[in-house]
């Protein structure tokens, strides 16, 4: 569904990316851990086409995809969700929903996934007039989610979709993750700070340091690997 080979990228003269290949199947969780800075986030941005790669290729669906416009990606159902939500704060919460489905014209349907956003996310329903940066933090990353799903993604790209929110905020969070997974198919790379969960909720995973990928397997498998339990899960 999604494959980078040998990427590499760069913040000026800073190499951030070192050669990176992950592989994602159709209907996969996929998490990528790893401590801050060490690239998750950069490879997240590079393979929306936020970021220029320097070299390597990006594949969606067998597709080539590096230098495609980023705005060009969620209409072929490539989608991202930011790290820091990234809503537009003026706007209600309807028209932040609004704004995932932009390129869309299929009108009937449109109204249709609204109607599924607020069945997964109720709160945003009873906030549906409400500015999107008067939400809370939480409120905020669902509003981020149910704007993604409003392009019908069929791979979504999540970015720390735990970051700065309460435990049982990310509980609801990560519930709602698997059920997109699973009732919707939708395929999914994630990364996320907290290496444990992220673990639990993905089939595979890829641990990354200093733009390298170190160590990929089952995540069962990384979750009692004795390294990664030592680094990444506080053991």
């Amino acid at each position: 569904m999604l494959e980078l080979k040998n990427v590499h990228t760069s913040y000026g003269r800073i190499q951030a990316l070192k050669g990176i290949s992950i592989q994602v199947f159709p209907g996969e969780i996929v998490a990528m851990i790893g401590a801050n800075g060490a690239g998750k986030s950069t490879t997240l941005m590079a393979t929306s086409g936020v970021l220029p790669i320097d070299s390597g290729e990006i594949f969606y669906k067998g597709r080539a995809i590096h230098g495609t416009p980023p705005e060009k990606l969620p209409p072929m159902g490539l989608c991202q969700v930011p790290e820091g939500r990234r809503i537009f704060p003026r706007l209600t919460v309807d028209e932040n929903l609004a704004l995932g489905a932009f390129y869309r014209r299929d009108r009937t349907e449109i109204e249709a996934d609204f109607e599924t956003v607020y069945g997964l996310f109720p709160i945003l329903k009873d906030r549906r007039r409400q500015h999107g940066g008067t939400l809370s933090g939480g409120e905020q990353q669902m509003l981020a989610i149910g704007r993604a799903l409003m392009s019908r993604p069929q791979v979504l790209l999540l970015d720390e979709p735990s970051l700065g929110l309460a435990p049982l905020i990310v509980q609801k969070i990560f519930d709602i993750i698997n059920d997109i997974n699973t009732t919707r198919g939708t395929t999914i790379l994630l990364v996320e700070q907290n290496a444990n969960l992220a673990l639990q909720t993905a089939r595979r995973g890829y641990v990354l340091e200093t733009g390298r990928i170190i160590m990929e397997d089952r995540a069962d498998a990384l979750m009692h690997n004795p390294e990664i339990r030592k680094a990444y899960l506080g053991e």
